[in-house]
């Protein structure tokens, strides 16, 4: 089992305060705790307890193990940047038949997007 990183734990906590274009303050409101609270966890001080990392899991809609670290994101991470066309399951525009000229460009953007959701990439 991958030991708990209190540095990805931080970064995590941040990283998803940004995407949601949140201050520290208004997280904290959120939250019902103090903004040196939401400091402290964004820079490793304090660690949330199990109460509050499940409530910071509801809040931002990811499991306590992504922003624990854990379950291989890193490695899904990794498997998103080698992505190639036959692995992009979804339904395709153009009837299935991308212009050659455009399918790096939507691997591009797959790649982009399962590097910052890895939760989201199938591991069969």
């Amino acid at each position: 089992m991958k030991e708990f990183d209190r540095k990805t734990l931080a970064n995590n906590i941040k990283e998803l305060r940004k995407n949601r274009k949140l201050n520290q303050v208004e997280l904290a409101k959120q939250l019902n705790v103090s903004q040196q609270t939401v400091g402290a966890w964004e820079t490793g001080r304090a660690i949330p307890g199990s109460d509050t990392l499940d409530m910071l899991a509801n809040y931002f809609g990811v499991t306590t193990d992504y922003l624990l670290g854990r379950n291989g994101l890193e490695d899904q991470k990794e498997d998103a940047a080698a992505l190639t066309w036959a692995d992009l399951d979804m339904p395709m525009p153009y009837g299935g038949k991308i212009p050659d000229d455009l399918k790096e460009t939507y691997i591009d953007l797959a790649k982009s997007y399962f590097k910052r959701h890895p939760e989201y990439l199938n591991k069969d």
